[in-house]
């Protein structure tokens, strides 16, 4: 790629779980940490913030979970209603890591560019949220992840 991911703008990592309060209690104790909160996300087509899963805008509920190693957070998410690129992947796969999260800046026009012409769906999910935005390219075939592109956090 002309724009490639950098490594060190590897950001988050996500695993779609069937039980949130379950992982979140598990990872708290694994890592000696107390139990994260977990919150539900909206996802809702609007105007303000715009959701599209499959490039229709549909909304849909995630319980989310946050774990922060410094610049760093490993995300849980369980899907809890409506058709999302999470619930997809449960359907597919069970429990296991949805994607991989990199900060791109001003150059995600590029990357997600480069990447659909390598022949990645780069319209899996889009949403938007205050100061960002994040696209889930479908690479799990070739890949065995899908991608999170973010301008920023």
């Amino acid at each position: 790629m002309k724009t490639p991911l950098k490594k060190d703008k590897f950001i988050q990592i996500n695993i779609v779980v069937a039980d949130i309060y379950k992982a979140a209690q598990a990872w708290a104790a694994v890592l000696d940490i107390p139990v994260p909160e977990i919150i539900v996300n909206h996802l809702e087509g609007n105007e303000e913030y715009p959701y599209t899963y499959r490039g229709e805008k549909i909304p849909a509920d995630l319980l989310v979970c946050n774990i922060y190693f410094g610049n760093f957070v490993l995300e849980l998410h369980q899907a809890a209603g409506g058709p999302s690129s999470f619930q997809e992947f449960a359907d597919k796969h069970g429990n296991g890591v949805h994607h991989l999260g990199f900060e791109v800046g001003t150059d995600r026009e590029d990357v997600l560019k480069e990447l659909s012409e390598m022949g990645f769906d780069v319209n899996r999910t889009v949403g938007c949220y205050p100061g960002s935005s994040w696209t889930i390219v479908d690479s799990e075939d070739v890949l065995g992840v899908n991608l999170n592109i973010k301008p920023v956090r």
